[in-house]
């Protein structure tokens, strides 16, 4: 795997990336850059899009930088494992961690899913969507997950694909040793969807519809209850490390 460059500052960005290509940057981009970091035009950042790599850029513009010279590629594009973190919503701030900590464990999608006692009546998706962002920015992340639009369980689970090994971490389950659970279900096709539920537990009624599932396994994460943030970083680790991309890497 290529070094990372942790001391450059890190962009993302909508445009395409190739050498010798300008990338325009937003007001706030600008203002970060040129206000906060006190940088100017002939200043080097580096700069990803989720599908052309990273890239070497040089700051350019008169008064303050306003866009980019693409230079170089850095690290060639790499690829996720193809793993759904489904969720109910959380409120604010916990919500805020759980998307970074999600993206930073790396999954492929964020998907909020809406069940009887989740507890956030609205989800803010472009806030979620920055801070998928910000999270890939500073942990040198190069593939940046998808975040979804939230549904409502019952709709999510009738509209999966029945390949995918959905993993239903739940504190009633008997399971006295979670990689080992992991272990013997490694999915032969489609990738994982993992759902974490509300605190308040999920009603009975979505109990049955998740044990319907095809191809379902119920997963507890110890002998503590965690909360839904936690609970979101502990199962993420348990599965990259089974079924993932750290299995191999």
């Amino acid at each position: 795997m290529p070094q990372v460059d942790f001391r450059s500052p890190r962009l993302f960005t909508d445009s395409p990336l190739a050498a010798g290509g300008t990338v325009p940057l937003d007001r706030n981009q600008s203002n970060y850059l040129g206000n906060v970091l006190r940088l100017g035009a002939g200043d080097g950042v580096l700069v990803f899009n989720g599908r052309d790599g990273e890239w070497r850029a040089q700051l350019a513009g008169r008064k303050r930088p306003d866009h980019l010279i693409v230079e170089a590629q850095t690290r060639p594009q790499d690829r996720l494992p193809d793993l759904t973190y489904v969720f109910a919503p959380l409120k604010h701030a916990r919500l805020d961690y759980m998307a970074q900590k999600a993206v930073e464990m790396g999954a492929a999608r964020l998907q909020p899913v809406v069940t009887r006692f989740t507890q956030a009546s609205r989800v803010n998706v472009e806030r979620m969507r920055a801070n998928a962002i910000e999270a890939a920015e500073q942990c040198g992340i190069l593939s940046l997950a998808e975040v979804a639009e939230p549904v409502a369980l019952a709709r999510y689970l009738e509209q999966r694909a029945a390949s995918r090994l959905l993993i239903f971490c739940d504190e009633n389950a008997e399971v006295a040793d979670p990689v080992a659970a992991l272990g013997q279900r490694r999915p032969a096709v489609g990738g994982v969807d993992l759902l974490i539920g509300p605190e308040g537990g999920f009603a009975e009624e979505e109990r049955v519809l998740l044990l319907r599932q095809p191809d379902v396994l119920t997963l507890a994460l110890g002998p503590r209850i965690l909360r839904a943030d936690t609970a979101a970083v502990a199962a993420l680790a348990l599965v990259q490390a089974v079924l993932g991309d750290w299995a191999t890497s």
